[in-house]
């Protein structure tokens, strides 16, 4: 399997259009070639390719800023004498003097898959600056790892935020490359817009499901995305960042566990098995203890469950993320009526609306956990509406 990258570096073709204009790169740790080197390294030893800027998502170009709101600055790169600019700084959008650096920008981030990872809210921005400023812009695609399957509540209108880029389902199912042809679409931009599609990948194909398992090495494209099961689980687990529950971070297994010290772990999975078994297919619940090292509950023993996705009992067509995690919530507000669930605090720099509204892009998941009438198949209802209309709606843009 080759990515985006690896093609770009291997055939000299795809490179005669960039000959003689000025070429920056968006891109974060992740962004390797199959040997493991930077991209912008290996970019920049191409004597045809003349790079004049760079720059970084949030976590950083190279770094690892560990949690949300982390800012990372502007700063010249020490071995290669080009400026590096933060879109996660003083700035999540490029100014006008970042888009006087380049003519082309390529853009490589290994993406999870799920809305509200702030690499495609990016990708979304720099599309628009690209437009308004004449500028060409080239994705080099990389893999899904969390594979075609598509869940969640799609964002509604006016929900938009840096973790909302706009009207999809938290599971979306595509490639960076896709989804750039998709927001060209819906914002009626401008732009010119090519991908250096992957060689290769087969998303359906076991046992990666989506991530080329035993060909290329996992790298963090953040400093909590350690493994393949965390992006499985992302799309669900993701949603405790807006509650009073730890998600992990502070532990070996961030975001594919979730506790805290006032829970009945083994109780809550009674519960979920009890509310809809058929939730949780293709998955293994277990119950666990953690102590946090940094963020929530740090250093207090907390009551847990490991959602386990790897082989022998992981079902990939069957796992859905979202609906385990929100299933626990469900649980959790069944057992304990009164526990604080939902975290209000500032996120991603919105102050006046619950994160957890801003992660599913709407009320309507908070008010189905908090109103004791409402089923599984009442939410089941809503979300298979969302998800079939999406699968239709990406059709055109699928690339593989």
């Amino acid at each position: 399997m080759l990515t985006g990258l690896d093609r770009l570096l291997a055939e000299p073709s795809l490179r005669a259009p960039l000959r003689g204009r000025r070429v920056a790169l968006l891109a974060h740790p992740a962004s390797v070639t199959a040997d493991l080197r930077h991209a912008l390294d290996a970019l920049a030893e191409l004597p045809d390719l003349e790079l004049s800027a760079a720059f970084g998502p949030q976590h950083g170009l190279r770094g690892d800023k560990q949690d949300n709101m982390v800012e990372s600055p502007d700063y010249d790169d020490p071995i290669h004498g080009i400026p590096v600019f933060s879109l996660y700084g003083e700035v999540r959008r490029p100014t006008a003097a970042m888009m006087d650096s380049f003519d082309v920008l390529l853009v490589d981030m290994q993406d999870l898959g799920c809305r509200i990872y702030t690499f495609i809210t990016t990708l979304r921005y720099v599309l628009e600056a690209a437009a308004e400023y004449g500028k060409s812009v080239w994705v080099l695609d990389r893999p899904n790892p969390a594979g075609r399957p598509v869940e969640g509540l799609t964002l509604r209108r006016g929900w938009e935020s840096f973790v909302g880029a706009g009207p999809m389902p938290m599971r979306h199912g595509l490639t960076l490359g896709e989804l750039g042809h998709w927001f060209i679409a819906t914002l009626e931009l401008d732009v010119d817009y090519r991908v250096i599609a992957m060689r290769g990948w087969a998303p359906d194909a076991a046992p990666g499901y989506g991530w080329p398992s035993g060909e290329r090495a996992w790298i963090n494209p953040s400093p909590n995305a350690p493994n393949l099961s965390m992006a499985r689980c992302y799309a669900g687990t993701v949603m405790l960042e807006g509650t009073t529950l730890s998600e992990g971070r502070g532990t070996t297994r961030p975001l594919e566990l979730f506790g805290a010290p006032d829970i009945d772990a083994g109780a809550l999975i009674a519960a979920m098995r009890d509310l809809a078994p058929h939730w949780l297919s293709g998955c293994t619940l277990r119950e666990c203890w953690f102590e946090p090292t940094f963020h929530k509950h740090v250093g207090r023993l907390c009551a847990g469950v490991q959602i386990h996705v790897e082989q022998p009992g992981y079902d990939h067509a069957a796992f859905k993320p979202w609906r385990v995690q929100s299933l626990a919530f469900k649980a959790l507000r069944q057992l304990q009526p009164d526990y604080p669930i939902w975290r209000d605090f500032p996120y991603e720099y919105e102050r006046d609306r619950l994160a957890i509204d801003l992660i599913n892009g709407s009320e309507l998941l908070r008010e189905w956990v908090d109103d004791p009438d409402a089923t599984p198949a009442d939410l089941d209802a809503v979300a298979n509406i969302d998800e079939a209309a999406w699968r239709e709606a990406r059709q055109p843009y699928l690339l593989y």
